[in-house]
């Protein structure tokens, strides 16, 4: 379902926001969820630590959870007027160098300036006895997360798909024009021998999380050496790019935000640009693609991966001969981490039911990369 994940502010408890024909009228808190069992934290420290460092309303303190999402762990942050989101580490161990707290939140630092599109961070906080785990503060935004469906009272065109194909791919090339090096982000990224380490490492965690055998994987695993480009650009990447980890503007034409930037650093652009186009379902994928991305992507109107690879080099310059490659990684990669929330979800270390079935999923993603990676399609 679709998320409304940020709302309009309002005297009552609904707002309205006319979008020139489309008018949604939106709930208080609608596609937020009460605090998941396992998943809450000592309240009383949280607001002690907020009120020490933030200018807060003399208001008692609400939060709540964003449900989607299966690693890091967000939540609203409510003192009256005064709105903010938290963002956590998940539960259990964690793989080497993964959530990464400080370091989103220093990347959103000086990214802001540059990209204003990103929340802007209030605050950042390594010490544990808080609440468990390092975390951080930042702005609130407003708009629309899709995930498989629109908004029921929004009446949805082709050429509504459309402006949200374009607002897309345009804030995606927007990040990649980003002057990394004036942003400060320099040391965020090793650029050198980027894809060589994505793909040995992602084979790596992988096969550290490994619960069934599946013999595409050596396949694919192999062809993923064997075949790999030599890349040819260096810019801010976001790493996880695709329509449910941003905000949409409530006429669908602008991307208001992006969220979710725990994998990103300073590499090729062009893998970016495949990882997303990963996400990106068509009408012609298989069938079994729409349960393991859900997604409105194959819609009418929307662009298709090729329109949006033709634009892409078409607004940038840059020389995308090599995306089959990408996109074949995209899914392997995919695999990859789904596989290691499925390992935790066996381990018992997260009880998330929404996990249950992700054996299913790993098993079909792998299996298309292995397919399509011959065919040079996409």
């Amino acid at each position: 379902m679709y998320k409304l994940c940020l709302f309009l502010k309002s005297n009552n408890e609904t707002g309205t926001n006319e979008t020139g024909g489309n008018e949604l009228t939106v709930k208080k808190d609608e596609g937020l969820i009460p605090v998941r069992e396992g998943e809450d934290f000592d309240r009383k420290k949280v607001e002690s630590y907020l009120r020490k460092h933030l200018d807060i309303p003399d208001a008692p303190m609400e939060v709540k959870q964003f449900p989607s999402g299966s690693s890091n762990l967000t939540y609203l942050i409510r003192f009256g007027d005064w709105e903010a989101v938290l963002r956590r580490p998940p539960f259990g161990p964690l793989p080497p160098k993964a959530h990464d707290m400080k370091r989103e939140s220093d990347l959103l630092t000086k990214l802001y300036p540059e990209f204003n599109i990103v929340p802007k961070p209030y605050l950042f906080s390594e010490d544990e006895s808080i609440i468990g785990a390092p975390f951080y503060v930042m702005e609130r935004k407003h708009g629309i997360v899709l995930n498989d469906r629109f908004p029921e009272d929004v009446e949805v065109t082709e050429q509504t798909r459309r402006d949200i194909s374009l607002a897309f791919i345009k804030t995606l090339i927007k990040l990649h024009d980003v002057d990394y090096k004036k942003a400060g982000l320099e040391s965020f990224g090793h650029p050198e021998g980027f894809l060589e380490r994505q793909v040995h490492g992602w084979t790596k965690r992988y096969l550290r999380a490994k619960t069934d055998d599946y013999p595409a994987f050596d396949r694919i695993a192999k062809w993923l050496v064997d075949h790999m480009p030599k890349s040819k650009y260096t810019s801010v990447i976001h790493n996880d790019y695709k329509l449910n980890n941003m905000l949409l503007s409530y006429d669908f034409k602008e991307v208001k935000a992006v969220f979710d930037w725990e994998m990103a650093t300073v590499a090729d652009p062009l893998f970016d640009l495949g990882v997303t186009l990963g996400y990106w379902v068509q009408a012609d994928d298989p069938e079994f693609m729409r349960p393991v991305l859900p997604t409105v992507t194959y819609q009418p109107g929307f662009l298709s991966r090729r329109e949006m690879i033709e634009l892409y080099a078409k607004e940038t310059g840059r020389d995308v001969d090599d995306m089959h490659y990408y996109i074949v990684f995209a899914y392997f990669k995919l695999a990859g981490v789904l596989q290691q929330i499925y390992y935790r979800y066996k381990m018992g270390q997260t009880q998330d039911e929404r996990f249950a079935n992700f054996n299913v999923r790993i098993k079909s993603l792998i299996q298309h990369a292995d397919d399509i990676s011959e065919k040079q399609s996409y």
